[in-house]
């Protein structure tokens, strides 16, 4: 009686498959690989429409800001995007005193642009450091050699707590507290209620925006951001 071979079910998916590896054969893709492009960001002016949004009231922190009538601030103090003049890695906050400047520069060759306000003796401070703080709705603590200048702020000292955060407070709805080699250097990049002091050379030292363009700044600068502050125009340093 003739022997009969049976494969189960399962032997002969096993061999099929073997078989069918056995024919398989390798192609290499001759598609080429795509390459990242570097990010860049459009450059173009505001529209009126745009402009009146940016600058309009907005409410924070249980704060009502005041919109900015920005049609009698210079337009080039705006905040816009431009092609980057610094230099510097992306990343890199870049303060030039001597236009009224303050740059965040981004990747892809741009940076975003904000005018500002500085102190009346030219913002003395320059160099490199880092913002070492961040802080919304800051209180204002008068240093002591400006309460020998202004007596009248001493009720704002560092030992009565300062002056309580607001609308009124002339540190705004931002401060970013500059160090140098861990030391507070005492000079902050911060909001103003004041539009007027955009692009001048009026207020007591530090470096001020309008509150809206602060609330930007703080959005786009995180700690320990490289900050760099030049005198004499940008390559002063």
């Amino acid at each position: 009686m003739p022997t009969v071979c049976t494969l189960s079910r399962r032997a002969f998916f096993l061999g099929a498959a073997a078989t069918l590896a056995g024919c398989a054969t390798t192609e290499t893709s001759t598609k080429a690989v795509p390459v990242p492009q570097k990010v860049s960001y459009p450059i173009a002016p505001a529209t009126d429409e745009e402009l009146a949004a940016r600058y309009a009231a907005v409410e924070d922190g249980g704060h009502l800001i005041p919109a900015i009538p920005y049609r009698e601030i210079d337009p080039k103090y705006y905040r816009q995007r431009v092609k980057d003049p610094t230099g510097e890695p992306a990343g890199t906050v870049v303060v030039d005193t001597a236009a009224r400047f303050l740059y965040v520069v981004e990747p892809g060759g741009t940076a975003m642009r904000y005018g500002v306000g500085i102190g009346r003796d030219g913002f003395a401070w320059e160099g490199e450091g880092v913002i070492q703080w961040r802080q919304p709705w800051p209180r204002w603590k008068v240093p002591d050699d400006m309460i020998k200048r202004q007596p009248h702020l001493a009720k704002y000292s560092v030992e009565n707590g300062g002056m309580d955060p607001g609308i009124k407070n002339p540190l705004g709805a931002r401060a970013l507290y500059i160090f140098q080699n861990g030391k507070d250097t005492l000079y902050r990049l911060h909001g103003s209620p004041e539009w007027k002091s955009i692009g001048k050379a009026t207020s007591s030292g530090c470096v001020r925006l309008v509150n809206q363009d602060v609330l930007d700044l703080y959005k786009r600068v995180p700690y320990h951001a490289r900050i760099v502050v030049h005198q004499g125009g940008l390559g002063s340093v």
